[in-house]
């Protein structure tokens, strides 16, 4: 996951690599903190404004957002922007956007840019949530303080020209702080006041406040819980595990231990059923209508001959084409759906 409320620019990571590295010292955001903390103490009370005063339609609604919004991370941000691991016709591009934006977790091509890093360097200094700093900093604690040295000079070397070259990313993110405030809490909350005529508290805490907090943990979670706690089939020697709690309420993206040795994989896991996998179902739902294509996947030889190994912990690829991913994955992937266009 990316970090709120920061107003870096991709363009601004364009300084040398050689320059000497700089001593870290832990300098805590504090504007991140009172805004998260107010945001948590908002989302308490939108429970107790679930359960006794604001409609069910009210709570569909934010049960509905919901939904869009982890789509908007999980088949957006994650598996298609920063892994690439499927291609997506402007129209499908175009809805995951909006779901992104909704969700509120930065510009896509941020997110996945400090989530390339998170794989390419995951559990180092390098990594933006890294895990061997505890539960709490790789859940919460990495937006409430200062980045790494090693985290910006890490992502200047991470080669964003296939999302820079995307109109409707780049339109997303020269428009972020017009679009984002817009889309995750002045509509949420007009929408229920007008239609249905709820009140404003309801209708700004339910489906805005409580909604959002919500999406933000289970964001959350796949790099806290899902990098400490679960079992390792595929790769014993690094942090990621399968943990199937956070599969179910992260749409999907739980399967964790799968995804750090496969990361080009679209289905994020091994599973060939949707049961624990919602947002594979959401692709391939946009697959058969053919928005979606070129959807990568693992042959069961490949991921056998993985079992069998147990890694040696050295798999660092981000996604689909990393200068490090080896020519067999490339050659013994599995990609359907093909087309002769050149969407992303």
């Amino acid at each position: 996951m990316e970090v709120l409320y920061e107003r870096e620019k991709i363009d601004d990571h364009a300084i040398e690599l050689s320059k000497e590295k700089e001593i870290y010292k832990r300098r805590i955001v504090w504007r991140n903190v009172m805004i998260l903390s107010s945001l948590h103490i908002g989302a308490i009370y939108g429970i107790y404004l679930t359960l006794t005063s604001a409609k069910l339609l009210t709570t569909l609604f934010g049960i509905l957002l919901g939904m869009c919004s982890g789509f908007g991370i999980t088949a957006g941000a994650h598996r298609l922007w920063a892994h690439r691991s499927y291609k997506a016709k402007w129209q499908l591009r175009l809805i995951l956007i909006i779901f992104n934006t909704i969700a509120f977790q930065d510009a896509a091509i941020d997110w996945a840019r400090d989530h390339r890093v998170h794989h390419k360097y995951s559990e180092t200094d390098a990594d933006p949530h890294n895990a061997k700093r505890g539960f709490f900093f790789s859940h919460v604690g990495w937006l409430l303080l200062r980045k790494h040295p090693e985290v910006k000079q890490k992502g200047k070397g991470i080669d964003m020209s296939d999302l820079k070259s995307d109109p409707i990313i780049a339109f997303q993110k020269k428009y972020y702080f017009l679009l984002m405030p817009m889309m995750c809490f002045v509509l949420p909350s007009l929408i229920p006041m007008y239609f249905w005529n709820e009140t404003f508290l309801n209708a700004y805490f339910v489906p805005v406040v409580f909604r959002y907090v919500y999406t933000l943990n289970t964001t959350w979670l796949v790099n806290s819980a899902a990098h400490l706690f679960g079992n390792k089939p595929y790769d014993k020697y690094i942090n990621p595990s399968e943990n199937k709690g956070v599969a179910m309420m992260a749409l999907g993206e739980g399967w964790h231990n799968y995804h750090h040795v496969f990361p080009w994989d679209y289905k994020t896991s091994e599973l060939g059923n949707y049961r624990f996998n919602i947002t594979t179902a959401f692709i391939d739902f946009f697959a058969k209508i053919g928005w979606a294509y070129d959807l990568k996947s693992v042959a069961k030889d490949m991921v056998k001959a993985r079992v069998l190994k147990s890694g040696d912990g050295t798999h660092d690829v981000w996604g689909w084409g990393d200068k490090d991913q080896t020519q067999e994955e490339k050659q013994q992937a599995i990609v359907t759906y093909t087309s002769s266009t050149k969407d992303q």
